[in-house]
Protein backbone atom coordinates (compact mmCIF):
# COMPACT_ATOMS: atom_id res chain seq x y z
CA UNK A 1 0.00 0.00 0.00
CA UNK A 2 1.28 3.59 -0.94
CA UNK A 3 0.07 6.26 1.28
CA UNK A 4 1.06 9.85 -0.35
CA UNK A 5 0.89 12.72 2.55
CA UNK A 6 3.04 14.59 0.83
CA UNK A 7 0.38 17.06 -0.38
CA UNK A 8 -3.31 17.45 -1.18
CA UNK A 9 -2.35 18.63 -4.34
CA UNK A 10 -1.41 14.23 -5.14
CA UNK A 11 -4.84 13.97 -5.47
CA UNK A 12 -6.58 12.20 -9.37
CA UNK A 13 -10.19 12.75 -10.15
CA UNK A 14 -12.90 10.18 -9.03
CA UNK A 15 -14.86 8.11 -10.93
CA UNK A 16 -17.54 10.33 -10.58
CA UNK A 17 -15.65 13.50 -11.39
CA UNK A 18 -14.16 11.74 -14.64
CA UNK A 19 -17.71 11.16 -15.65
CA UNK A 20 -18.85 14.84 -15.47
CA UNK A 21 -15.18 15.92 -17.12
CA UNK A 22 -15.68 13.40 -19.56
CA UNK A 23 -19.61 14.64 -20.48
CA UNK A 24 -18.80 18.44 -20.58
CA UNK A 25 -19.78 20.94 -23.32
CA UNK A 26 -16.64 22.70 -24.66
CA UNK A 27 -15.62 25.67 -26.71
CA UNK A 28 -13.01 27.80 -27.12
CA UNK A 29 -12.22 29.55 -24.30
CA UNK A 30 -9.79 32.36 -25.56
CA UNK A 31 -12.55 33.48 -27.48
CA UNK A 32 -14.59 33.18 -23.97
CA UNK A 33 -17.33 30.27 -25.85
CA UNK A 34 -16.77 27.20 -23.66
CA UNK A 35 -20.18 26.82 -21.91
CA UNK A 36 -18.41 24.69 -18.79
CA UNK A 37 -15.58 27.52 -18.73
CA UNK A 38 -18.41 30.14 -17.93
CA UNK A 39 -20.42 28.11 -15.87
CA UNK A 40 -17.61 27.74 -13.24
CA UNK A 41 -17.00 30.90 -13.34
CA UNK A 42 -20.22 32.24 -12.79
CA UNK A 43 -20.42 29.58 -10.10
CA UNK A 44 -17.91 30.98 -7.99
CA UNK A 45 -18.48 34.53 -8.82
CA UNK A 46 -21.76 33.46 -7.20
CA UNK A 47 -20.64 31.79 -4.36
CA UNK A 48 -18.45 35.03 -2.82
CA UNK A 49 -21.57 37.44 -4.19
CA UNK A 50 -18.80 38.79 -6.08
CA UNK A 51 -19.36 39.78 -9.92
CA UNK A 52 -16.78 37.94 -12.09
CA UNK A 53 -14.59 35.72 -12.20
CA UNK A 54 -11.73 34.14 -14.16
CA UNK A 55 -10.09 30.09 -14.06
CA UNK A 56 -6.53 30.33 -14.44
CA UNK A 57 -3.95 27.18 -15.06
CA UNK A 58 -2.84 27.47 -11.28
CA UNK A 59 -2.83 29.38 -8.46
CA UNK A 60 0.10 30.75 -8.59
CA UNK A 61 -0.53 32.57 -11.97
CA UNK A 62 -4.34 33.36 -10.14
CA UNK A 63 -2.23 35.33 -7.28
CA UNK A 64 0.19 36.77 -9.95
CA UNK A 65 -2.03 38.43 -12.35
CA UNK A 66 -4.03 39.66 -8.81
CA UNK A 67 -0.56 41.43 -7.70
CA UNK A 68 -0.23 42.58 -11.38
CA UNK A 69 -3.83 43.97 -11.37
CA UNK A 70 -3.53 45.81 -8.36
CA UNK A 71 -0.07 47.77 -8.49
CA UNK A 72 2.32 49.67 -10.35
CA UNK A 73 6.43 48.52 -10.92
CA UNK A 74 7.89 49.56 -7.64
CA UNK A 75 5.11 49.14 -5.56
CA UNK A 76 5.24 47.62 -2.52
CA UNK A 77 3.11 44.64 -1.17
CA UNK A 78 2.57 43.45 2.35
CA UNK A 79 2.30 40.58 3.28
CA UNK A 80 3.73 37.47 5.96
CA UNK A 81 6.95 36.72 5.75
CA UNK A 82 5.88 33.31 5.05
CA UNK A 83 3.58 34.32 2.64
CA UNK A 84 3.11 31.48 -0.70
CA UNK A 85 3.49 34.38 -3.29
CA UNK A 86 6.95 34.90 -1.03
CA UNK A 87 8.54 31.40 -0.52
CA UNK A 88 6.96 29.70 -3.20
CA UNK A 89 6.15 31.88 -6.66
CA UNK A 90 9.84 31.92 -8.11
CA UNK A 91 10.47 35.68 -7.00
CA UNK A 92 6.90 36.30 -9.25
CA UNK A 93 6.02 39.68 -7.43
CA UNK A 94 9.44 41.13 -8.97
CA UNK A 95 9.52 39.09 -12.51
CA UNK A 96 5.67 39.81 -13.45
CA UNK A 97 4.58 43.31 -11.16
CA UNK A 98 8.00 44.91 -11.02
CA UNK A 99 7.37 45.28 -6.88
CA UNK A 100 9.05 44.39 -3.40
CA UNK A 101 7.39 42.51 -0.65
CA UNK A 102 7.04 44.15 3.18
CA UNK A 103 7.60 40.84 5.22
CA UNK A 104 5.33 40.84 8.37
CA UNK A 105 6.63 38.79 11.15
CA UNK A 106 3.46 37.11 12.09
CA UNK A 107 1.79 34.25 14.31
CA UNK A 108 1.85 30.85 11.77
CA UNK A 109 1.52 32.89 8.83
CA UNK A 110 -1.39 35.17 10.07
CA UNK A 111 -0.84 38.70 10.19
CA UNK A 112 -2.74 41.65 12.34
CA UNK A 113 -4.47 44.86 11.45
CA UNK A 114 -1.78 46.55 13.66
CA UNK A 115 1.27 45.22 12.12
CA UNK A 116 -0.19 46.21 8.23
CA UNK A 117 -0.59 49.90 9.94
CA UNK A 118 3.00 49.92 11.02
CA UNK A 119 4.08 48.40 7.88
CA UNK A 120 2.32 51.01 5.62
CA UNK A 121 4.93 53.49 4.30
CA UNK A 122 4.24 57.29 4.15
CA UNK A 123 3.03 57.89 0.56
CA UNK A 124 4.13 61.90 0.89
CA UNK A 125 7.52 59.84 1.75
CA UNK A 126 8.97 59.33 -2.00
CA UNK A 127 12.79 57.46 -0.94
CA UNK A 128 10.31 54.60 0.05
CA UNK A 129 7.90 52.25 -2.41
CA UNK A 130 4.15 53.19 -2.36
CA UNK A 131 2.39 50.43 -0.28
CA UNK A 132 -0.24 49.76 -2.56
CA UNK A 133 -1.50 46.23 -1.40
CA UNK A 134 -2.25 43.76 1.45
CA UNK A 135 -1.95 39.94 0.74
CA UNK A 136 -3.28 37.33 3.01
CA UNK A 137 -3.00 33.70 2.99
CA UNK A 138 -5.93 31.97 4.31
CA UNK A 139 -5.50 28.80 5.01
CA UNK A 140 -1.72 29.52 5.78
CA UNK A 141 0.54 26.70 3.95
CA UNK A 142 4.07 26.80 5.57
CA UNK A 143 1.71 28.18 9.26
CA UNK A 144 0.39 24.37 9.30
CA UNK A 145 -2.88 25.31 7.73
CA UNK A 146 -3.96 27.98 10.24
CA UNK A 147 -6.98 29.93 9.95
CA UNK A 148 -7.95 33.83 10.24
CA UNK A 149 -10.96 35.05 12.10
CA UNK A 150 -13.49 36.69 10.04
CA UNK A 151 -12.60 39.68 12.98
CA UNK A 152 -9.44 39.96 12.19
CA UNK A 153 -10.18 40.14 8.31
CA UNK A 154 -12.11 43.07 9.01
CA UNK A 155 -9.91 44.59 11.19
CA UNK A 156 -7.17 44.50 8.52
CA UNK A 157 -10.12 45.65 5.50
CA UNK A 158 -10.34 48.62 7.87
CA UNK A 159 -6.79 49.61 8.05
CA UNK A 160 -6.58 49.18 3.81
CA UNK A 161 -9.72 51.56 3.69
CA UNK A 162 -8.50 54.31 5.63
CA UNK A 163 -4.82 53.97 3.14
CA UNK A 164 -6.24 53.44 0.05
CA UNK A 165 -4.54 49.64 -0.11
CA UNK A 166 -5.69 46.72 -2.29
CA UNK A 167 -6.43 43.94 -0.36
CA UNK A 168 -6.05 40.26 -1.80
CA UNK A 169 -6.99 36.84 -0.63
CA UNK A 170 -4.48 33.49 -1.51
CA UNK A 171 -7.27 31.29 -0.77
CA UNK A 172 -5.90 27.93 -1.98
CA UNK A 173 -7.17 26.44 0.90
CA UNK A 174 -9.88 28.65 1.44
CA UNK A 175 -12.72 25.75 1.46
CA UNK A 176 -11.22 24.18 4.71
CA UNK A 177 -11.12 27.22 6.28
CA UNK A 178 -14.87 27.59 5.89
CA UNK A 179 -15.55 24.58 6.98
CA UNK A 180 -13.11 24.05 9.81
CA UNK A 181 -14.77 27.92 10.95
CA UNK A 182 -17.76 27.32 9.67
CA UNK A 183 -17.95 30.63 7.50
CA UNK A 184 -18.93 31.30 4.49
CA UNK A 185 -17.46 32.39 0.87
CA UNK A 186 -20.07 35.94 1.33
CA UNK A 187 -17.77 36.94 4.49
CA UNK A 188 -15.00 36.91 2.65
CA UNK A 189 -16.19 38.45 -0.82
CA UNK A 190 -17.46 40.94 1.09
CA UNK A 191 -14.02 42.06 2.15
CA UNK A 192 -11.95 41.58 -0.55
CA UNK A 193 -11.20 43.11 -3.78
CA UNK A 194 -9.52 40.30 -5.18
CA UNK A 195 -9.80 36.33 -4.15
CA UNK A 196 -7.60 33.38 -5.77
CA UNK A 197 -9.37 30.07 -4.73
CA UNK A 198 -7.55 26.61 -5.57
CA UNK A 199 -9.69 23.29 -6.97
CA UNK A 200 -7.08 20.92 -7.38
CA UNK A 201 -6.26 20.94 -3.68
CA UNK A 202 -8.62 19.55 -1.12
CA UNK A 203 -11.23 19.56 -3.47
CA UNK A 204 -9.76 17.24 -5.71
CA UNK A 205 -10.00 18.63 -9.15
CA UNK A 206 -6.79 17.71 -11.45
CA UNK A 207 -5.77 21.62 -12.30
CA UNK A 208 -7.39 25.26 -11.80
CA UNK A 209 -7.56 27.46 -9.59
CA UNK A 210 -10.40 31.06 -10.30
CA UNK A 211 -9.94 34.69 -9.44
CA UNK A 212 -12.78 36.21 -8.46
CA UNK A 213 -13.67 40.03 -8.16
CA UNK A 214 -15.45 42.61 -9.80
CA UNK A 215 -16.73 43.05 -13.38
CA UNK A 216 -14.16 45.66 -14.61
CA UNK A 217 -11.29 43.80 -12.57
CA UNK A 218 -11.83 40.40 -14.01
CA UNK A 219 -11.78 42.34 -17.70
CA UNK A 220 -8.71 43.56 -17.24
CA UNK A 221 -7.60 40.31 -16.09
CA UNK A 222 -8.22 38.48 -18.99
CA UNK A 223 -5.67 40.23 -20.80
CA UNK A 224 -2.99 39.76 -17.98
CA UNK A 225 -3.84 36.13 -18.23
CA UNK A 226 -2.87 36.41 -21.57
CA UNK A 227 0.72 38.46 -21.51
CA UNK A 228 1.13 35.48 -18.90
CA UNK A 229 0.23 33.02 -21.29
CA UNK A 230 -2.39 31.25 -19.67
CA UNK A 231 -4.75 31.16 -22.05
CA UNK A 232 -6.84 27.73 -22.43
CA UNK A 233 -8.74 26.44 -25.55
CA UNK A 234 -11.33 23.64 -24.49
CA UNK A 235 -10.59 23.95 -20.95
CA UNK A 236 -13.90 22.94 -20.33
CA UNK A 237 -13.14 19.75 -19.42
CA UNK A 238 -11.02 20.85 -16.40
CA UNK A 239 -13.73 23.20 -15.59
CA UNK A 240 -16.07 19.99 -15.30
CA UNK A 241 -14.00 18.82 -12.67
CA UNK A 242 -14.01 22.06 -10.61
CA UNK A 243 -18.19 22.21 -10.94
CA UNK A 244 -18.30 18.67 -9.90
CA UNK A 245 -15.44 19.30 -6.85
CA UNK A 246 -17.21 22.44 -5.27
CA UNK A 247 -20.96 20.66 -5.34
CA UNK A 248 -19.82 17.40 -3.84
CA UNK A 249 -16.45 17.89 -1.98
CA UNK A 250 -16.69 21.01 -0.20
CA UNK A 251 -18.57 19.39 3.12
CA UNK A 252 -16.28 16.52 3.35
CA UNK A 253 -13.30 18.54 3.97
CA UNK A 254 -14.19 17.94 7.58
CA UNK A 255 -12.79 14.34 7.55
CA UNK A 256 -9.65 15.43 6.43
CA UNK A 257 -9.22 17.59 9.23
CA UNK A 258 -10.47 14.91 11.89
CA UNK A 259 -7.76 12.67 10.46
CA UNK A 260 -5.58 15.02 10.64
CA UNK A 261 -5.99 15.91 14.01
CA UNK A 262 -5.77 12.17 14.88
CA UNK A 263 -2.41 11.46 13.90
CA UNK A 264 -0.83 15.21 15.68
CA UNK A 265 -2.32 13.33 18.60
CA UNK A 266 -0.35 10.17 17.58
CA UNK A 267 2.62 11.48 16.81
CA UNK A 268 2.56 13.87 20.26
CA UNK A 269 3.12 10.34 21.90
CA UNK A 270 6.07 9.55 20.31
CA UNK A 271 9.14 9.90 21.34
CA UNK A 272 11.53 11.16 18.21
CA UNK A 273 8.85 13.77 17.87
CA UNK A 274 9.80 16.72 19.69
CA UNK A 275 6.64 18.86 19.33
CA UNK A 276 3.46 19.05 16.91
CA UNK A 277 1.53 22.49 15.95
CA UNK A 278 -1.50 23.23 16.85
CA UNK A 279 -3.97 21.06 13.24
CA UNK A 280 -6.92 23.49 12.70
CA UNK A 281 -7.27 22.15 8.93
CA UNK A 282 -5.98 19.17 7.05
CA UNK A 283 -1.82 20.27 7.51
CA UNK A 284 0.27 18.68 10.02
CA UNK A 285 3.46 19.86 10.62
CA UNK A 286 5.83 18.14 13.48
CA UNK A 287 9.44 18.91 14.99
CA UNK A 288 11.52 16.03 15.54
CA UNK A 289 13.95 15.54 17.88
CA UNK A 290 17.73 17.42 17.38
CA UNK A 291 19.59 14.20 16.99
CA UNK A 292 17.66 12.79 14.59
CA UNK A 293 17.91 13.21 10.42
CA UNK A 294 15.31 13.71 8.61
CA UNK A 295 16.03 12.10 5.42
CA UNK A 296 16.24 9.02 7.41
CA UNK A 297 12.71 9.54 8.78
CA UNK A 298 11.30 9.77 5.42
CA UNK A 299 12.83 6.89 4.35
CA UNK A 300 12.08 5.08 7.04
CA UNK A 301 8.54 5.95 6.37
CA UNK A 302 9.10 4.98 2.65
CA UNK A 303 9.74 1.57 3.50
CA UNK A 304 6.57 1.30 5.05
CA UNK A 305 4.67 2.65 1.85
CA UNK A 306 4.15 6.03 4.09
CA UNK A 307 5.34 9.21 2.04
CA UNK A 308 5.62 12.18 3.87
CA UNK A 309 7.59 15.52 3.04
CA UNK A 310 10.35 18.04 5.33
CA UNK A 311 10.19 21.66 5.64
CA UNK A 312 14.09 22.50 6.41
CA UNK A 313 15.27 22.27 10.14
CA UNK A 314 13.95 19.47 11.52
CA UNK A 315 10.29 20.41 10.80
CA UNK A 316 8.41 17.46 8.75
CA UNK A 317 4.77 17.64 7.17
CA UNK A 318 1.98 15.23 6.64
CA UNK A 319 -1.03 16.33 4.09
CA UNK A 320 -4.42 14.61 4.55
CA UNK A 321 -6.69 14.62 1.48
CA UNK A 322 -9.44 13.28 -0.56
CA UNK A 323 -7.06 10.24 -1.62
CA UNK A 324 -6.20 9.48 1.83
CA UNK A 325 -8.78 6.91 3.05
CA UNK A 326 -9.71 5.73 6.06
CA UNK A 327 -8.05 2.25 5.55
CA UNK A 328 -4.52 3.79 4.70
CA UNK A 329 -5.46 6.19 7.90
CA UNK A 330 -5.89 3.35 10.01
CA UNK A 331 -2.30 1.57 8.70
CA UNK A 332 -0.72 4.84 9.17
CA UNK A 333 -2.01 5.29 12.73
CA UNK A 334 -1.08 1.66 13.63
CA UNK A 335 2.76 2.31 11.87
CA UNK A 336 3.75 5.74 13.17
CA UNK A 337 4.37 4.03 16.86
CA UNK A 338 6.09 1.06 15.81
CA UNK A 339 9.06 3.15 13.69
CA UNK A 340 11.71 2.84 15.91
CA UNK A 341 14.39 6.24 15.27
Amino acid sequence: MEINLVSDTVTKPTQEMLHAMFSAKVGDDVYKQDPTINALEQKAATMFGMEAALFFPSGTMANQAALKLNTQPGDEIICDKWSHIYLYEAGGTAFNSGCSLSLIDGNRGMITADQVRKAINDPEFFHAPLTSVVSIENTTNKGGGACYEIETLKEIKQVCTQNNLKYHLDGARLWNALVAKKQSPRQFGELFDTISVCLSKGLGAPVGSVLISDAKTIKRALRIRKVFGGGMRQAGYLAAAGIYALDNHIERLAVDHHRAKELAYMLQQLPWVAGVEPVETNIVIFSIQSYLDEKVIIEKLKVKGIHISSMGQGKMRMVTHLDYRQVMHEYVMDILPKVAM
